[in-house]
């Protein structure tokens, strides 16, 4: 009897660089080392996984993560994270890539002209 191996049913995901958000595991916002969480800047449905796999997580305190103050409250707070995510995005890939790939464009018209690759 032959054997035969089994298909392998997984898309293929082409690699992609990673984006480096934080040299430390500290909040992001108050810079606490304790009790952290970490944050698809991206969430979703399938954006959460996206946002894993292009790096682009960071590290929250409970307090800005899920508190009064935090990104899950304060749409403030959550578009800061949002853009700065955006913009370290495009120190490696350009502002098209970045549409395509998270469906938005958060800083609007800032640096257009300079990413348009």
């Amino acid at each position: 009897m032959m054997m035969v191996p089994k298909p392998k049913y997984h898309k293929h995901k082409p690699k992609v660089k990673k984006i480096r958000m934080q040299d430390k595991k500290e909040c992001i916002v108050c810079g606490r080392q304790r009790g952290l969480q970490k944050h698809h800047i991206y969430g979703g449905v399938g954006r959460r996984e996206i946002s894993e796999r292009y790096g682009m997580v960071v590290w929250l305190c409970l307090e800005h993560h899920t508190g009064q103050s935090g990104v899950h409250n304060d749409r403030n707070l959550d578009l800061y994270v949002k853009r700065l995510g955006q913009r370290n995005f495009e120190k490696i890939y350009s502002r098209k890539k970045f549409v395509e790939t998270f469906g938005r464009n958060y800083l609007g018209m800032e640096g257009a002209e300079k990413n348009e690759r």
